[in-house]
């Protein structure tokens, strides 16, 4: 009757963001209180599916703790976060036969460049060199030797716009219970390809990386692998080992290293289509005034999801400079004007500047006099994974034809929870502003005219090179004219525990 210890850790940063995040961001459950994904899109929900309708299985919910992307994790924030998820396995691990770790693989800390790879080791030191050790990953990690060294097994999204949180959480859980059935360790291959990528490539519904995901989910379903994964990194979390990867768990790792290099010479071929196409923000203001249908402008430069700041006007700033005649719905963190506007009450008028406050390299307050339409606390739930949601006490600001939810927090903005829980339909605004690099099709791309890509600044820019990259491996696409490439995979297998 083995017993599973279930333990989660989870944030995206931007190194590129000025403003460091700390440990009150992190919405943490412990205990029992993990049971509530049950039936959710998440990792863990997708987990417990499988656990708990295996016969035998125990589980030892431990600690889940998840931040919405930030800038980088503080010193302080990450010793008392780290502290708190130790001291929770080190009580339960005890007990456990095996280990699932939910992670998501673009953490950074000051003093830290590999959280994860850190606790991973602790808790590795902590279980043992017997109990398996199974992880589940967002392709836009940062897998490190030194966290392939600590596991028995990977398991990796396969959807972008992300979806199959809980389908992850079953496979990687599905991957535990084989493990222990086998009583020995899988290798596992990695194939390192210096490349950052962005862009719609990237959709895997419809791109080019999608069509080598589907290869990676045909060699786990013909069981040519137990796990297989195509991890393109985030390029924002400039980190040693930043890089894509193929990843590959396997019981064959002759046959995986093969497979593992013909994926990643693949990917290699189609890397320049995997970078982000650009419209600058007056031609795109041009272009939308000639449509009738209401377009989107996506602001992927200060994308809250990639770990931006959230506090750009420079759309905003463009749309007023051209006299945009449309209606504008727009959104940005800025806690000092949703905190006026709540002292000030609905329906006052207010002067406040917007944004430029917390990226003030990038950006500069944008002074507006506004209508104070309606006051929320920002808390709602996420559309697709049904997780709170917290973006701060929140305003609704009018100027002209311009509608604007100012954060107080920098909430994910993927979907279309912010707009909706502060009474705002998306659909009946002329010109969207949307902080994120996609969504699903559903949210925008199925009923919007066009949607513009804008070329904007800030510290989650699709245009990879104006970063500023310090820490990562160089040479790396396309930061660099690197132009040859042959794909070598390592296998890393642990001891034989049989």
């Amino acid at each position: 009757m083995p017993a599973i210890l279930i333990v989660e850790c989870m944030q995206e940063i931007s190194s590129f963001n000025p403003v460091q995040s700390d440990y009150e961001l992190f919405h943490i459950e412990e205990g029992d209180d993990l049971f509530q994904h049950r039936g959710r899109n998440t990792a863990i929900g997708g987990a417990l599916s499988v656990f708990e309708a295996t016969p035998g299985v125990t589980l030892i919910p431990t600690i889940a703790a998840r931040a919405d992307s930030a800038g980088i994790l503080s010193a302080e924030g990450w010793a008392r976060l780290s502290a708190q998820i130790l001291d929770r396995v080190r009580a339960g691990v005890g007990g456990a036969d095996a280990i699932y770790v939910s992670l998501h693989g673009a953490m950074g800390a000051v003093g830290e460049a590999d959280p994860e790879g850190w606790l991973l080791a602790q808790i590795r030191a902590l279980a043992g060199p017997d109990r398996p050790i199974i992880i589940s990953l967002d392709l836009h990690g940062i897998l490190t030797e030194r966290m392939i060294a600590q596991v028995d097994g990977i398991a990796v999204y396969h959807t972008y716009p992300h979806v199959d949180f809980a389908d992850t959480g079953a496979r990687a859980a599905g991957l535990l219970l084989d493990r222990l059935a086998a009583r020995r360790p899988a290798s596992i291959v990695r194939a390192v390809i210096p490349a950052l990528v962005r862009g719609d490539e990237l959709i895997t519904a419809t791109g080019c990386y999608g069509d080598l995901i589907r290869e990676c989910q045909r060699l786990e379903a013909d069981g040519v692998v137990l796990a297989a994964g195509l991890m393109i990194g985030n390029p924002f979390t400039d980190a040693p080992e930043l890089c894509s990867q193929v990843v590959l768990t396997t019981d064959d790792p002759l046959r995986g290293r093969a497979e593992a290099e013909r994926l990643a010479a693949a990917f290699w071929a189609l890397r320049h289509r995997m970078q982000g196409r650009l419209i600058g923000l007056s031609e795109a203001i041009a272009e939308a005034r000639t449509l009738t249908g209401p377009v989107v402008f996506t602001d992927a430069a200060d994308a809250t999801s990639s770990g931006a700041s959230g506090d750009s006007n420079a759309i905003l700033r463009g749309l007023l400079a051209a006299n945009y005649p449309g209606r504008v719905l727009a959104q940005i963190v800025d806690p000092q004007a949703a905190e006026a506007a709540h002292r000030a009450g609905v329906g006052a008028e207010i002067s406040v500047t917007l944004g430029g406050r917390m990226d003030p390299t990038r950006f500069t307050p944008l002074e507006v006099t506004a209508r104070v339409r309606l006051l929320s606390d920002g808390m709602t739930r996420l559309e697709t994974m049904k997780t709170p949601l917290n973006a701060g006490r929140c305003a609704v600001l009018e100027f002209g034809t311009v509608t604007v939810v100012a954060m107080s927090l920098p909430a994910m903005l993927f979907d279309r929870a912010v707009y909706y829980a502060n009474g705002l339909d998306p659909a009946e605004f002329d010109l969207i502003v949307v902080k994120s690099p996609h969504t699903e099709h559903h949210m925008y791309d199925a009923w919007v005219t066009r949607n513009f890509n804008i070329d904007a600044p800030g510290s989650t820019s699709a245009d990879l090179a104006s970063l500023g990259h310090r820490i990562c491996a160089r040479p790396m696409f396309p930061l660099d004219p690197l132009t040859d490439f042959t794909p070598r995979a390592a296998a890393y297998l642990r001891a034989d525990r049989s």
